[in-house]
């Protein structure tokens, strides 16, 4: 069996929307920046809250401007992979098995303390050789439910999800979705012999298939059917809870007893940035006490800046565990453990899991 690294690792797929761009502007391939600007490129949720929390400060700080590029890490990654060197971008948050990808085909250059100071102060978790770029952000996988329906013991329990007395009222991520690997590497540890037994994970959701609503791939999906009652469990990243608790629903987060999994959202500097040097003061700047406790405020990332200030809203879902995902028990996967049974994984998931 693979052995798990406790404090380092992870992965984590997020599908959305066709790339946009935001605020001022696009840069298109080969066009690169000068040397007060760079492109960042992101996700294409929370734009205006990024801007608001890292983008305008740091440009504030350090008068350096800022083109925001926006979308999913599916196509913002195929649009590297076709562009190389001459996509004009000087940073690249993606969610890490994408960062992982990237990797693989050396898309990426490496980031290290040399390059951002800020990366010493940062979680041990965040920081991983296996990756070319520091964690920013991450998330925890667990299950989001009912508090009228479901006690916090059941919700602990992944046979919640198996249970005939709830058929057809939970839900759990398709492998497509941001908590997808994360769902799989749960069940291969808890009832097989470890994180990266795809045959124990799919052979428990093929059984489990029929009595769960839906395969989401979206978090509106999901508070959707929470909200309407029309489930009261899914398993899902903690931030999919956060504007329901904030809106007092009877809703919580709850972590697994076995199998809790972690997955990050990495800073990455593409090979040939135009700005290399701008792109490094950003990712410092991103990694700081100031823009880490902004961001957990605004945008709503788990910061992995120990000094940064967690807000209530986090806290009123996640609790302490914010304050150390590895000591109260949340782990991280090996990236080359996930690629190398990626393509089987998605390929066997769609025809024997959500085939049903």
């Amino acid at each position: 069996m693979p052995r798990i690294r406790p404090s380092r690792r992870l992965s984590v797929t997020i599908g959305l929307a066709v790339m946009t761009v935001f605020a001022s502007g696009c840069s298109s391939p080969g066009s690169g920046s000068d040397a007060d600007t760079i492109v960042v490129s992101t996700f294409p949720f929370g734009v205006e809250e990024f801007q608001k929390a890292v983008v305008d400060p740091f440009t504030k700080k350090t008068g350096i401007k800022v083109k925001v590029q926006t979308g999913s890490n599916s196509d913002r990654l195929s649009q590297l992979q076709l562009t190389k060197d001459r996509s004009g971008i000087d940073v690249m948050l993606l969610s890490d098995t994408y960062v992982a990808l990237g990797a693989k085909d050396k898309l990426f250059e490496p980031v290290d303390a040399e390059d951002v100071p800020a990366i010493k102060d940062i979680a041990d978790f965040a920081v991983d050789d296996a990756y070319p770029g520091p964690a920013y952000s991450y998330q925890l996988n667990g299950t989001i439910y009912n508090t009228d329906k479901v006690t916090r013991k059941q919700a602990a329990d992944w046979g919640l999800y198996g249970d005939p007395a709830r058929s057809r009222r939970v839900a759990l991520p398709d492998i497509s979705a941001s908590s997808g690997q994360l769902l799989v590497a749960g069940l291969g540890e808890t009832y097989g012999d470890g994180p990266y037994d795809i045959d124990t994970a799919l052979q428990k959701l093929s059984g489990w298939a029929p009595g769960v609503l839906q395969f989401y791939t979206s978090s509106t999906e999901v508070t959707s059917l929470l909200s309407q009652g029309e489930i009261v469990a899914a398993n899902s990243l903690n931030g999919f809870a956060t504007s329901l608790v904030a809106a007092k629903e009877p809703i919580a987060f709850q972590k697994p007893s076995t199998g809790a999994y972690m997955t990050t959202n990495r800073a990455a500097v593409p090979e040939g940035a135009p700005n290399s040097k701008g792109a490094h003061a950003f990712i410092d700047y991103l990694l700081g006490v100031t823009a880490q406790s902004s961001s957990a405020k605004t945008v709503g990332d788990l910061p992995v800046n120990p000094g940064a200030e967690i807000p209530d809203s986090l806290r009123a879902v996640v609790g302490d565990i914010a304050d150390d995902p590895v000591k109260a028990g949340y782990k991280t996967l090996d990236p080359a453990e996930v690629l190398a049974v990626r393509d089987e994984l998605v390929k066997r998931f769609a025809r024997e899991v959500a085939g049903h």
